[in-house]
């Protein structure tokens, strides 16, 4: 999106595994990402945990196709991600989204409130994440695959869609 708050971490991400990695802290440590246009993949490579170095280097990615479909692959997971610490940062994995609503402020006249409403999310059971383990999100059917009213009408999605001729798209 284009707003960014505070509570991005925690409302809206795409997350192989989020926890208070440092990048910075080995010459090795790189976050690459590459797009060739059928995939987008960004790749972890060889950072560390802030403040607890010593437990190893770890290694993983999240490739978001232009299918729907997502895949986290974790090569090198040194210590159960159970054993994280969520005191500096969360930890998690999964995915989540949200949107924000701008409200005039009855307090200040000429100010907003945000109020962040998340409406989905998939968190991944920590637990299952180890080296060499990869976790594939597969989308489910929606009305944003179909292309004409034929399509759309005679659909078996249960969805209660419906195709507008004005607009030329599914509603």
């Amino acid at each position: 999106g284009d707003v960014i708050h505070r509570m991005l971490t925690a409302t809206q991400y795409i997350a192989p595994l989020m926890a208070n990695f440092n990048p910075s802290y080995s010459h090795n440590s790189t976050v690459q990402y590459l797009d060739n246009g059928t995939v987008f993949v960004v790749q972890w490579d060889k950072v560390y945990l802030q403040g607890k170095e010593d437990l190893g280097s770890f290694t993983f990615q999240a490739a978001l196709y232009s299918s729907g479909r997502i895949v986290f692959g974790y090569k090198e997971i040194p210590v159960p991600v159970l054993q994280i610490s969520a005191s500096q940062h969360p930890v998690k994995a999964g995915l989540s989204d949200a949107f924000m609503v701008l409200n005039p402020s009855p307090d200040v006249p000429e100010s907003r409130r945000r109020t962040i409403y998340e409406y989905h999310r998939v968190e991944l059971d920590t637990s299952r994440i180890s080296s060499l383990v990869a976790v594939e999100f597969t989308p489910l059917p929606t009305c944003l695959q179909h292309q004409s009213c034929e399509m759309c009408v005679s659909s078996e999605l249960t969805f209660n869609c419906s195709w507008c001729h004005v607009l030329q798209r599914y509603l």
